[in-house]
């Protein structure tokens, strides 16, 4: 839509890869991620709210969009089944914990906005920089 629009105040946006160091922007307005987290191991997932911690500008928005777990209980029988299927393709890999992840960005200066709950059992993040 963004395209078929022609918006003059949206940039195109911007392909970022978390072992990139540092990552080639300076300053950001918002940060969007879709199901990656999982996927990720925990050191990546650490890098990427470093990486994001140097570029999210003041009042930046950081939305992270999949599936999550919340005090180490997961949100649904079929959130626990990929979990598990996650961790048997790659032991690095899993639905991460909310609580995890808040600690992470609150070291990064951001503040949990709005948890949503999304179709089938996924949650999108919203943080901002403080």
């Amino acid at each position: 839509w963004a395209a078929d629009e022609a918006l003059s105040n949206l940039n195109p946006p911007i392909k970022l890869d978390v072992l990139d160091q540092p990552w080639k922007v300076s300053a950001v307005d918002a940060i969007f991620s879709a199901n990656s987290l999982h996927i990720m191991s925990w050191d990546m997932v650490k890098q990427f709210f470093s990486r994001v911690g140097e570029v999210l500008k003041s009042q930046g928005k950081l939305l992270v969009y999949g599936p999550f777990s919340y005090n180490g209980a997961h949100t649904s029988p079929s959130n626990k089944r990929f979990d598990q299927y996650l961790k048997q393709q790659n032991t690095l890999s899993g639905v991460r914990d909310f609580v995890d992840l808040d600690q992470l960005a609150k070291g990064q200066g951001l503040s949990i906005v709005e948890d949503y709950a999304m179709p089938t059992n996924n949650r999108c993040l919203l943080w901002e920089r403080t």
